[in-house]
């Protein structure tokens, strides 16, 4: 009985360490990290609840750069759960997948200021894991495209800085960005879309403080990638199918006509009768553009 008492109480205990720092799962080619907090924040009725992410490293001989992957799911759910590009962790890159709050918990800035929060921590926690994080990419797909995106161009954007986390002196800035169909201008959409803009058909509704199919301009041009697009954003590569009629291929244009503008690096790579989202994006010649993309702008 004395034995099994003391078992007991180390399987507690190891469940109370495994619930704050996170499980730790080793294998011949990756090392997985997950459940890690990277920030306590407050949800639903002001409950304090913990973010978290998962971290999946190559075993290399220098420490790898480091891939951030954000999911979609209309800002309303998700999970970062089996991250779409987790095979850049055999092409050399280390992979964080993180989670955030969704509108039914805070509405926006509160999901970028997470994922800026999230960045913070992997640079504040780099050496303690064994990445490279003076050069990140983030990517992300639908809702996380747009978070993604919104990374890239709010670098010096103080109002969507947010404090989040404990980490306040690192930076949340990114130096490269793939984008897999996510909006990216919001008042734009407004016109071209307001069947999904101003109704629940689409999550930005409730994620924008939409109310009576109306959604303050304000509110769209605050959270829209597109206002913030300056001459110091990094390069950025996007995936959008033809036959998308969830998140028109407009917005993808729009970031390139943006991008275009003021020189900067941007290439749209258009999935011929592809919808919103399917494995066309992330496997096959796809998933080997997007190694190639990370492969040109990762440093030496």
């Amino acid at each position: 009985m004395k034995h099994r008492h003391s078992l007991w109480l180390l399987i507690v205990v190891s469940l109370l360490i495994s619930q704050k720092t996170g499980y730790c799962e080793e294998s011949s080619a990756v090392v997985k990290h997950q459940g890690l907090v990277y920030a306590e924040v407050s949800g639903a009725g002001n409950e304090a609840r913990s973010l978290q992410l998962d971290l999946f490293l190559p075993t290399t001989s220098e420490p790898p750069p480091l891939v951030v992957w954000i999911h979609g799911g209309g800002w309303r759910n998700g999970s970062r759960r089996n991250p779409k590009l987790m095979e850049v962790t055999e092409n050399g890159y280390a992979l964080a997948s993180l989670s955030y709050r969704f509108s039914k918990e805070a509405i926006f800035p509160a999901q970028v200021h997470d994922c800026k929060a999230a960045i913070r921590w992997l640079r504040a926690n780099a050496n303690r894991y064994g990445y490279n994080a003076e050069w990140i990419a983030v990517a992300g797909s639908s809702a996380g495209g747009h978070l993604a995106l919104l990374l890239g161009t709010s670098g010096d954007v103080t109002e969507l800085e947010g404090e989040v986390g404990g980490d306040l002196k690192q930076s949340s800035s990114v130096q490269a960005v793939i984008d897999y169909f996510g909006p990216s201008d919001f008042v734009l959409r407004g016109k071209t879309q307001p069947e999904r803009a101003y109704t629940n058909q689409s999550g930005s509704y409730a994620l924008l403080g939409g109310k009576d199919g109306k959604v303050p301009e304000q509110m769209e041009r605050l959270a829209s990638p597109a206002t913030y697009v300056s001459t110091d954003d990094p390069p950025l590569l996007i995936f959008h199918g033809t036959a998308d009629k969830t998140v028109l291929l407009d917005q993808s244009d729009r970031m390139v006509e943006l991008y275009d503008a003021v020189g900067l690096d941007v290439e749209l790579i258009t999935l011929e009768g592809a919808g919103h989202g399917g494995k066309r994006f992330f496997e096959g010649d796809s998933f080997q553009k997007a190694i190639h993309f990370l492969n040109a702008h990762r440093p030496d």
